[in-house]
């Protein structure tokens, strides 16, 4: 019989277990999954443990690294992802701020609790590696932010994470948010009956019977008593109609506009750490083909919906936003399409733009260096030969190494495991960087 207890944390997390000495065991991998990830997980990502391992051949004596898949609100904002994932880890219950619940109309400041951490030791000595597909992303930045401010107690900061790696991440924020339903003059409002508006009816529907259907589709939505147990049933008509938190700042869609983007890099949120190793995956999928940008059209069948929205993405008026973002403001006419230096801003992986792809901060405002290489997640002709560029690209601490996928749309590494060369050469390429930022940190430690 199934268990549907929402606050039961084994429905939360999907972990691969080494029997490994907890104290000499190379630090996990946490991995924090985007915009509505979450179900199904460790059917969706698939074996890449059997393609990171250095470890893997028989009669090795290393230890494997653990990786931790963590739960968290599937469209909540990063704030509350955030917590949630703290508390996943540490364990105890979830706590996202007094000011925090009483800002942004949380029924309670609390939400479910841990009687046991998935890493209860994690700690400024005991650091993990954080891996965030898309939404995932900005969370562990997010998580790292309130580390730093003390959110969670003078006893935790921004060391705690030893390296952040991403893969088409909207550090600052994406265009498709927009197509979806936000206003383009008025977020976090939605557009009535677009799909943006749609996926807030849903998530209200399954929360709504959440007692039933929180083990198959979790929202995390507790702290919000959107529950039959805590809401009435004419309530409930009101928010199906139209929700308050779907029209809020404190949820998904908002996050990844370009306002809240600009909102957060003022408060100093996504500067980095000195002590923490930065690497990100940029992702771009269409191209200029015939006076507009758009995906290779035999990639159609791949990924027919982000086929779709990519070249609307690349087309998009900026000038409509208001208020106007910070980067439109810098470029001016060189935000349009014909115009040279435009094409970060309008080359897309079907989600988001490259250029939000590369780090938070525009590159002049942060430490960065990027790599326009051939392709590092294709392994080279002879499987067994040795990929000397790589060894010439060396873990550095407080900077962002980013890497450009080209020919890449938002899901051809992750999260859906297609078994394809290149996703084995991304997870085998992914392992050696973790092993080499565990000798670097050991070393910049001393």
């Amino acid at each position: 019989m199934p268990n549907n207890d929402p606050h039961d944390a084994s429905l939360d997390v999907k972990v691969d277990v080494a029997e490994a000495d907890p104290i000499s065991e190379p630090p996990p991998l946490v991995i924090v999954e985007g915009f509505l990830g979450g179900f199904g997980t460790q059917t969706r990502w698939g074996d890449f443990q059997n393609h990171w391992h250095e470890d893997s051949v028989a009669g090795s004596s290393k230890q494997r690294r653990r990786a931790i898949f963590v739960s968290a609100g599937p469209v909540s904002s990063l704030h509350d992802r955030a917590c949630e994932i703290f508390y996943a880890l540490v364990g105890g219950t979830i706590d996202y701020g007094e000011e925090h619940a009483a800002e942004h109309g949380h029924a309670s400041r609390y939400g479910r609790t841990y009687e046991s951490g998935l890493y209860s030791e994690w700690s400024k000595d005991r650091p993990l590696h954080f891996l965030g597909h898309s939404f995932g992303g900005p969370t562990v930045i997010k998580l790292q932010w309130l580390l730093k401010n003390g959110f969670f107690g003078e006893a935790y900061g921004p060391d705690m994470i030893l390296s952040v790696n991403t893969v088409s991440s909207p550090f600052r924020g994406t265009t498709i948010v927009y197509l979806l339903g936000e206003r383009v003059d008025a977020a976090p409002e939605v557009r009535d009956w677009s799909v943006g508006s749609l996926i807030s009816k849903v998530v209200h529907l399954v929360s709504y019977f959440a007692p039933w259907t929180a083990a198959y589709m979790d929202f995390h939505t507790e702290s919000r008593h959107f529950s039959y147990e805590k809401m009435s049933f004419w309530s409930f008509l009101k928010v199906m109609w139209k929700s308050e938190w779907g029209t809020s700042r404190d949820i998904a869609p908002y996050d990844v506009t370009y306002a809240s983007m600009d909102e957060r890099e003022a408060e100093g949120e996504g500067k980095v750490n000195p002590n923490t190793y930065y690497r990100s995956y940029a992702a771009t999928w269409s191209s200029m083909q015939n006076g507009k940008f758009q995906p290779p059209e035999k990639d159609f069948w791949d990924e027919p919906v982000l086929y779709y929205y990519s070249p609307s993405m690349a087309a998009f008026d900026f000038s409509v936003l208001r208020p106007v973002p910070s980067f439109v403001e810098a470029m001016g006419d060189k935000l349009k399409p014909d115009v040279e230096g435009s094409e970060m801003y309008r080359e897309n992986d079907g989600v988001v733009p490259l250029f939000s792809q590369f780090h938070s901060y525009p590159c002049k405002q942060t430490t960065c260096e990027h790599f326009m290489h051939a392709d590092i997640t294709k392994p080279p002709a002879d499987e067994d030969a040795t990929d000397t560029t790589k060894s010439k690209i060396l873990p550095e601490a407080g900077k962002w190494h980013v890497y450009e996928l080209r020919e890449s749309h938002h899901g051809t590494i992750a999260p859906t495991w297609r078994d394809t060369p290149r996703q084995r050469g991304f997870w085998k390429e992914l392992g050696q960087w973790l092993r080499d930022v565990d000798e670097a940190s050991h070393q910049h430690r001393r």
